[in-house]
């Protein structure tokens, strides 16, 4: 028996890089899955690829997700699992930071994933079980340079992962986050600026020696997803090669 047979998954994001991963490995596992994403040609031919459902979704509009959960529960009946993956990166400095770039990091980071558990919370309380698994970074739990909209972005995910653990957990959700540190996605190539030397030099200086693959972040969430973590909630998950454990 897969690990995710029967369970409806919603995942945000999921057009490529870690989103992709996830919902390959959670419609390998049995899942069906719904993958949203504001890349269109990109998600429909990923969610091709794993038998999925893709949707058009731009996760800090507050209708969209509406429209998203609506069409999920009437197509498949529930919706047991949301991975709020979907995010975006922006280096800056302190002073040279904008409030518009601020705020669109705050837009989609931070209210994506309060939009996203906010409304697909009704579905599982009725159901009386749930798994909310949010994607924060290691950005959320330590400071970073040049970084500043990203992690006030993070943390608050972080945050916002503890609140909502508390409040579902009577209605059997569990709700958790997850922290990836240096993974080989689209956003680790924007955290060096598109220099491969730049990206080499990162790899090299974390305690592994490398990057990770998205894969090995989407069986963390498998693991959150599944009911194999029923007793685990409101707690962070740390992928980070070691990077933070000093």
């Amino acid at each position: 028996m897969a690990r995710l047979d029967g369970k409806v998954a919603i995942i945000t994001g999921a057009a490529r890089g870690q989103g992709a991963a996830e919902a390959a490995l959670f419609a390998d596992e049995g899942a069906t899955v719904v993958l949203t994403d504001v890349l269109t040609s990109e998600g429909e031919a990923t969610a091709a690829a794993c038998g999925g459902m893709f949707l058009q979704h731009d996760v800090s509009d507050e209708a969209a997700w509406q429209r998203v959960v609506d069409a999920t529960v009437e197509a498949h009946g529930r919706v047991d699992c949301l991975v709020n993956n979907a995010g975006i990166f922006h280096r800056a400095k302190l002073v040279d930071h904008t409030l518009d770039d601020f705020r669109r990091l705050l837009d989609i980071n931070t209210i994506g994933v309060f939009l996203g558990m906010r409304t697909v919370a009704p579905a599982m309380i009725t159901q009386e079980a749930g798994s909310i698994v949010n994607i924060s970074s290691i950005a959320g739990l330590v400071g970073a340079p040049n970084s500043i909209g990203y992690g006030a972005s993070k943390f608050a995910v972080t945050g916002m992962t503890k609140t909502a653990a508390f409040e579902l957990a009577r209605h059997g959700i569990r709700v958790n986050s997850i922290h990836p540190g240096m993974i080989e996605t689209e956003m680790i190539h924007e955290v060096a600026s598109h220099d491969d030397n730049r990206l080499e030099k990162m790899a090299n200086s974390t305690p592994f020696r490398r990057s990770a693959d998205p894969i090995e972040i989407a069986r963390l969430a498998l693991f959150l997803a599944s009911d194999e973590s029923s007793f685990s909630s409101g707690s962070e998950f740390v992928a980070d090669g070691a990077v933070t454990a000093v």
